[in-house]
């Protein structure tokens, strides 16, 4: 996508250099070099299911912005993170991962991760460095696909992988990708990401920053209070559970100016598709709920660093992943796509 460029000062006019004045002293050495150009520009991390892309991003913006699972397709949409440093932006999306499915819900979390990449300058392919499955061949597909766009790989969870592996994995991905950089890392144990940060910012437009240094991502106070309770659902309930819930927020009330300490006050409703996950969603006399709510309660404290009241009520919602209306209502499609 297009970038912000970088406005240049007016020259000043020349002026003609004086006469040199007889036993005056030589010229003045030359400065120092001029600084380098600001660099700016969108990144998407594109990969499958579990690849590691949330924690990623999480890893360079310093705070969990995008919540992160042990199972796979936590993220549902594409998440805007912006990296602010002296000499350059990085605006990372983090997508959902690339993979085949009939489920509507699942063509639409692939679709935001195609036009994320379609909207971006760069695309950072993140791999997982143990697996090699379906959903891993539809992510190399999709970058081989692209066009006019610079791409580095990173072979995460590289800390993972039998040392002899490596140079076999990153031969193959050269081969089927001719990528633009090649480079190993850990997500998790920060091994290599320096190094891929200044490889990406080696890559980006000369451009002014295109958000505020103090921008951290586009993500509203509501759409994180229903992340961090889907983060707790995904961890504490297991099959299909995780993936036949969605969360909506009912009451988002901030802390008065006066309080002396401050307090949150949020209602949420999780929706699921029959009345037997309901069941399964609260448990025996409330305690799967009860951890659920604890969860996220103590998530969202940490993030807004203040006290946190969190209501859970769950609801079937019908066949809510297959409903194009209920989508747009939740979310997860564009309301004009609703029919």
């Amino acid at each position: 996508m297009s970038s912000v460029p970088k406005k240049t000062p007016r020259p000043k006019e020349d002026l003609a250099a004086p006469e040199k004045a007889p036993g005056a002293p030589g010229p003045e050495a030359p400065g120092p070099e001029a600084p380098s150009p600001h660099k700016a520009g969108f990144v998407a991390i594109i990969g499958a299911p579990n690849a590691g892309k949330s924690t990623l991003m999480n890893h360079y913006l310093g705070q969990k912005v995008a919540i992160v699972s042990s199972k796979p397709q936590t993220t549902r949409h594409k998440i805007l993170g912006v990296l602010t440093e002296a000499q350059a932006q990085i605006v990372f999306w983090d997508t959902p991962g690339l993979h085949d499915s009939n489920k509507t819900l699942n063509q639409e979390m692939v679709s935001k991760a195609l036009s994320a990449l379609a909207d971006s300058d760069l695309c950072l392919f993140l791999v997982d460095g143990e697996r090699r499955d379906s959903a891993h061949q539809k992510a190399l597909q999709t970058v081989q696909a692209r066009k006019d766009m610079p791409l580095i790989v990173a072979i995460n969870k590289a800390d993972l992988i039998e040392p002899h592996k490596l140079p076999n994995l990153m031969a193959q991905l050269q081969d089927s990708l001719a990528p633009d950089r090649i480079l190993a890392v850990s997500a998790k144990t920060g091994r290599g990401l320096k190094k891929l940060k200044k490889t990406l910012i080696s890559f980006l437009p000369n451009s002014a920053p295109l958000y505020d240094e103090d921008t951290l991502t586009d993500q509203t106070l509501r759409a994180i209070t229903a992340e961090y309770v889907r983060e707790a659902i995904f961890e504490l309930t297991h099959q299909e559970i995780p993936y036949s819930t969605a969360v909506t927020v009912d009451q988002f009330q901030e802390p008065q100016p006066d309080q002396p300490k401050p307090l949150y006050r949020l209602a949420v409703t999780v929706h699921v598709e029959r009345d037997s996950q309901k069941k399964i969603m609260i448990g025996r006399g409330g305690q799967t709920l009860k951890h659920i709510g604890q969860k996220a309660r103590l998530g969202l404290e940490s993030f807004l660093e203040a006290k946190v009241f969190l209501s859970i009520f769950v609801r079937i919602t019908d066949n809510w992943t297959e409903d194009r209306r209920t989508l747009a209502d939740f979310g997860y499609l564009d309301p004009k796509e609703k029919s």
